[in-house]
């Protein structure tokens, strides 16, 4: 099974944004740095997500474990609803993308257990800026 770490981050709330995206396709490493606009924290997180999914298509990967350190997304995907209609487009481009796959799995983990991801995020900012 293919493991993906993912997180977003922000300089400042909203600020320049990264999402950073660690693979371990069996045994295989892929990093991916993904510079994003100014925005929010949560929106950041959620654009992390989305760029995950679609790598991992566009890979042909079908069956994937999705690890993130944000609990706002990982409620969002499991109840299949969020409270600020801010994110519900971000939600809904997700929720999409899942549909994708053969076999889905999301799992909320700490912050600790996913430093490669949030490496890559911060990189993310410092060459967005």
């Amino acid at each position: 099974m293919i493991e993906v770490y993912f997180d977003g981050a922000s300089a400042g709330n909203p600020g320049p944004s990264g999402a950073g995206i660690f693979i371990n396709a069996n045994g295989q490493v892929e990093r991916f740095i993904i510079p994003l606009p100014e925005m929010s924290n949560h929106e950041a997180e959620f654009h992390a997500f989305i760029s995950a999914l679609e790598i991992c298509i566009k890979k042909g990967y079908k069956t994937v474990s999705f690890r993130t350190d944000s609990e706002l997304v990982n409620r969002a995907i499991e109840k299949e609803f969020v409270k600020n209609k801010a994110f519900a487009p971000l939600l809904e481009e997700a929720l999409s993308l899942t549909q994708e796959f053969d076999l889905f799995f999301l799992k909320w983990i700490s912050s600790r257990e996913n430093k490669n991801a949030d490496e890559l995020a911060r990189k993310a900012i410092q060459q967005g800026k």
